[in-house]
């Protein structure tokens, strides 16, 4: 994802959710968080939900272009890739926490909201 100079983010919000934003690139951050902050391909491929091998991939190699990931390259057959965070990484995690918060109790109020409208 290489980024012209056209392209340039127009504020720091905008510069941090080019990074972050979109469906996957939180999500994948968080996984690899949990998991001690390493995970291989196929274990990201399966936590990730409603994601296509492509765009898994694309993800990847985004998040890496951003310096928010690591890529690790085993020499083995058949070969191993490992994903962990950078320092740049793990700088998002409590914000990514904190967002995480922010969408459970909409999605309570949401519920509640609607089990009363249904009454």
């Amino acid at each position: 994802m290489t980024k012209k100079k056209s392209d340039a983010p127009i504020c720091a919000l905008d510069y941090a959710f080019r990074r972050i934003g979109g469906k996957h690139k939180a999500r994948i951050l968080w996984y690899i968080y949990q998991q001690n902050n390493v995970l291989r391909y196929g274990e990201l491929k399966k936590m990730v939900q409603n994601i296509t091998s492509k765009m898994l991939t694309q993800t990847l190699r985004e998040l890496e272009e951003d310096n928010l990931l690591n890529r690790k390259v085993y020499p083995v057959v058949p070969p191993k890739v490992e994903y962990s965070l950078t320092e740049t990484g793990k700088e998002l995690i409590p914000f990514i926490e904190h967002i995480g918060a922010w969408g459970r109790a909409q999605m309570e109020k949401e519920k509640v909201e609607n089990k009363k409208k249904d009454e």
